[in-house]
């Protein structure tokens, strides 16, 4: 029977959602990923290792692999690894996006041009080579405020307002340094390119789309609850269904359609994020050939309970989709960021949070002893909270009380000081705020995720060898 191959870098969270879904189906999986695993020791030919910093040498490989373990069809599962699902697809004859539709999505700059060459109202854009000088780029701005990200990175990292000059000049510099420290091996490109953008004031939603056949399935709306204002912007808390007016809702469908259109996309999950300004409606400011990322899908499930990991690989398959309906109950996941730079030593509370009323999930995703950033120049959060409740303002209001249970004991490093020495007025509102607001996309697992892992891949063989 083909394989369904999974590409996975080593630093996501979806491993354990797709493979458990995979495990249901009753589907032959096999995972693609940039490190060698000790999984490939427990099944032949179900891991397999893909050199994600080198698309062609990824392609290439995966196309190798398919001679000897037939595949069916390819999804990547992360944003690192979308493009070259698509590319791979491509050249076996499998169901895919065009490469060029996805690569767009992958690239900041590529996707505003393509959305301003349709007519979608988008913000305006300058591109500057990371070998110039930050005080003279910043004079060349001519209004602030402004926004400052890197073209390829994802989950917020990098993304920061910048209100003046001098602020343009040390954001500038601190999109530099993560650059020099983003690995490639997990897909994402270190493009030495800073995009700014004029910064659009308003608030943000969240749309988790199928796509079949170049028809947009809305899955879900997502309400951000916390403002959306900066000097960085890091995913909070997501509410669904949303609590925004009927037009208000189509107008971002129809927006979304469009931007999709444009794209050229017409297969699988599509994850977008939209600015809601006054002047122009909703901006799409992203729209992602993947599904939400994270552990934020265990709060959707649909028809008869099915996640969407299994959507998405039914679809993947061309298997029927008897019902896509979201269940109705209000649910909510909130992302905990980390709130200061040190060693993860513990997180306290986690009982107090469990209690209270809604919450039905609490995952710590950081162990104890890693050293940790936040956001912007950080890559991970500390966890989910995950809730549901009667209705939408219930399940927001029972993660604020939760999360504000949690305690989280960091201790200095050597490098902390002069960090905080270097904090800005702005930094310590940031940091401030980071009690009350939450967020998240999360790369390093521990140990204990990754044993999880390998005991779901002997699990799966061992069911296919029963067969």
């Amino acid at each position: 029977m083909p394989h369904l191959l999974l590409l996975i870098p080593t630093t996501s969270y979806r491993t354990r959602d797709f493979l458990e879904a995979a495990e249901r189906l009753g589907v032959e999986v096999a995972v693609g990923s940039n490190q060698d695993s000790v999984i490939a020791a427990f099944s032949h030919g179900r891991t397999t290792q893909i050199d994600f910093a080198d698309s062609d040498r990824a392609v290439d490989q995966i196309v190798e692999f398919a001679t000897r373990f037939p595949l069916a069809a390819i999804i990547g599962v992360d944003e690192g690894t979308t493009a070259i699902a698509a590319l791979a697809s491509d050249r076996l004859g499998l169901p895919h996006n065009r490469p060029e539709a996805v690569a767009a999505t992958t690239n900041k700059f590529r996707f505003r041009q393509v959305l301003t060459n349709a007519g979608l109202p988008q913000p305006t854009v300058r591109l500057f080579s990371t070998d110039e000088d930050p005080p003279s780029a910043a004079r060349r701005i001519n209004s602030y405020p402004v926004v400052l990200k890197p073209v390829a990175l994802s989950g917020s990292r990098g993304v920061i307002r910048a209100d003046d000059t001098r602020d343009f000049a040390r954001a500038f510099e601190r999109i530099r340094a993560i650059l020099a420290e983003t690995d490639e091996a997990t897909g994402l490109r270190a493009e030495p390119y800073v995009l700014v953008e004029d910064y659009l004031p308003g608030g943000e939603i969240a749309l988790e789309g199928l796509l079949i056949g170049g028809r947009l399935n809305v899955l879900a709306l997502f309400d951000k609850p916390d403002p959306m204002q900066g000097p960085t912007f890091e995913e909070t808390i997501l509410v669904t269904p949303s609590r925004l007016p009927r037009a208000t809702r189509q107008l971002v469908r129809q927006r979304t359609e469009a931007a999709i259109q444009a794209l050229g996309l017409t297969e699988g999950p599509v994850h977008a994020e939209l600015r809601l300004t006054e002047a122009l409606g909703p901006v799409p400011l992203e729209i992602a050939a993947r599904s939400i990322g994270g552990l934020c899908s265990r709060v959707l499930r649909f028809g008869a309970g099915v996640s969407l990991e299994e959507v998405i690989i039914q679809h993947a398959l061309g298997r029927d989709l008897a019902n896509l309906e979201r269940e109705r109950r209000p649910a909510g996941v909130m992302m905990l960021p980390v709130p200061r730079a040190g060693r993860l030593q513990e997180v306290r509370g986690q009982a107090e949070a469990r209690a209270v009323p809604a919450i039905v999930d609490l995952r710590i995703t950081i162990a104890p002893g890693t050293e940790v950033r936040p956001l912007p120049d950080g890559d991970r959060y500390l966890g989910f909270l995950f809730a549901k409740a009667d209705t939408p303002d219930d399940v927001e209001a029972a993660l604020r009380q939760a999360y504000a249970r949690l305690d989280p004991r960091i201790e200095a490093t050597p490098a902390t000081p002069e960090g905080a020495a270097a904090m800005t007025a702005k930094d310590r509102k940031t940091a401030a705020l980071h009690k009350r607001v939450d967020r998240g996309v999360v790369t390093d697992r521990p140990a204990a995720h990754r044993l999880t892992e390998i005991g779901i891949i002997k699990r799966v063989a061992g069911n296919r060898h029963e067969r």
